[in-house]
């Protein structure tokens, strides 16, 4: 297991909001009332133009928002990139938690290792398309595996259905050590019948970001998790 305990949160059923639907002009006012709120695990998606069809958040961001966040909560990093093992070390001294896709990098192994030698939690990223049967060669080096909800790249996607198939079946090849976290789409739709499949981690973007009230759609899909 990855070294990280000491600064990452306790892996149970736990809501991240996503920052890629936020505010970033005013990012630090949107995080501080879900801090407030109960949120430790705050996921930041990182998009490079090539691997998915969108540019968004960089690494001196995640140097902020991990400052701001310093000792209440933490960044899990999803580097939705080609050729991850570029700009990876950027980002493990800011983070708890870092994923990177399986399609991306020929030595998804390597990187696994490195994540975990930094003291982080290592997580492999599926898409849509790929096989959750993929996954099971680097399993003694996974700490999680990031289902995706939606076709990597853009947050306000529709939620792909077949997701919680593939979540159910994923969690039946998976030892228990080995958390789920589900990015994309994720809403009180369907946050509580992917927690009954065998989800730990739920990332939320414009269902949380989006609403009228963050807080409270925060609480909302949190207390869903345990019903």
């Amino acid at each position: 297991m990855s070294t990280s305990a000491t600064r990452f949160p306790s892996p149970s059923h736990l809501v991240l909001p996503s920052v890629a639907s936020a505010d970033l002009l005013a990012l630090g006012g949107q995080v501080e009332p879900l801090v407030a709120a109960g949120a430790t695990l705050f996921h930041f998606d990182v998009m490079d133009g090539q691997f998915v069809p969108n540019v968004a958040l960089g690494s001196e961001l995640a140097r902020q928002l991990s400052g701001r966040l310093e000792g209440r909560a933490t960044l899990d990093v999803h580097l939705m990139v080609s050729r991850p093992g570029e700009i990876l070390e950027r980002f493990l001294p800011l983070a708890s938690a870092v994923s990177v896709h399986l399609e991306a990098d020929p030595h998804p192994h390597r990187l696994l290792g490195r994540i975990r030698e930094a003291g982080c939690h290592a997580g492999l990223a599926i898409n849509p398309g790929t096989p959750i049967e993929a996954v099971a060669p680097l399993i003694p080096v996974l700490d999680y595996v990031v289902v995706m909800g939606v076709n990597p790249g853009f947050s306000g996607q529709s939620f792909i259905p077949e997701t919680v198939t593939r979540v159910r079946e994923l969690r039946t090849l998976l030892p228990e050590r080995v958390m789920i976290e589900v990015d994309g789409g994720v809403d009180a739709d369907n946050v509580g019948e992917l927690v009954r499949r065998g989800a730990n981690w739920l990332v939320s973007a414009s269902a949380i970001f989006g609403a009228p009230d963050p807080t409270a759609m925060y609480e909302k899909l949190q207390a869903a998790t345990t019903h």
